[in-house]
């Protein structure tokens, strides 16, 4: 229905390192049904140079996804792989580090500032760690998964939502990337979390410290 967040900020950070002259091209990849191309075509507004759609009517979990991104590498071969560090739908956050050990290349997750240096062939990531920040050096070609402080995604014009529908979308199948998507996981139940008692209004003071003492048992 709509690109995830994330991605678009990947999206975003793809184009501002074409724009420094440190790529050549930005091509944005979805994976699933015929609706993806829509959201390519987003992509495809922000800037992206062209699009891939991977056409699977299956459900993807993150391993297939990976091993789809690994086989569009093989046939694209980028110097970089950008992409958002989780969806926001099932909040897995694996594909990333997933393509990552399935290529054997170096990954920096949650990155917060991506700095590339085209004559070392190296990439400079500042990750958001719970202690504050751990900055990486990697060797390119690289993954980077991006988190929510490395920019701000810009709006589509409406210029360029018009230039998007002539720019190029090639089309592949998991079958013709020879990849199998059977799923490895199975969604055994899913269950709503217990509805919450209604609130009471309290007259004084007393009476709070009397239900915490003696009903929620915490003082």
């Amino acid at each position: 229905m709509s690109m995830n967040p994330f991605c678009e900020i990947a999206i975003e950070e793809a184009l501002r390192i074409k724009e420094a002259g440190l790529a050549s091209e930005v091509v944005a990849v979805s994976m699933g049904p015929v609706q993806c191309v829509d959201t390519l075509r987003t992509g495809l507004a922000m800037g992206a140079d062209r699009g891939i759609h991977v056409e699977a009517t299956a459900p993807l979990y993150p391993l297939s996804v990976a091993k789809i991104l690994k086989a569009l590498v093989e046939v694209e071969k980028p110097g970089l792989l950008l992409l958002g560090k989780q969806a926001i739908d099932d909040d897995c956050n694996q594909t990333g580090q997933m393509v990552a050990g399935l290529l054997n290349w170096p990954q920096g997750t949650f990155a917060s500032k991506v700095v590339i240096d085209k004559e070392k062939q190296e990439v400079t990531v500042d990750r958001e760690v719970d202690g504050g920040l751990e900055t990486l050096c990697l060797d390119l070609p690289a993954v980077i998964t991006t988190d929510l402080r490395l920019n701000q995604p810009r709006y589509a014009t409406l210029p360029n939502i018009m230039k998007a529908k002539s720019k190029p979308i090639k089309k592949f199948t998991p079958q013709k990337l020879n990849v199998n998507v059977k799923p490895d996981l199975e969604v055994v139940e899913v269950t709503e979390p217990p509805k919450r008692k209604a609130g009471i209004l309290l007259s004084s003071v007393d009476e709070l410290i009397d239900k915490l003492k003696n009903e929620a048992h915490v003082i």
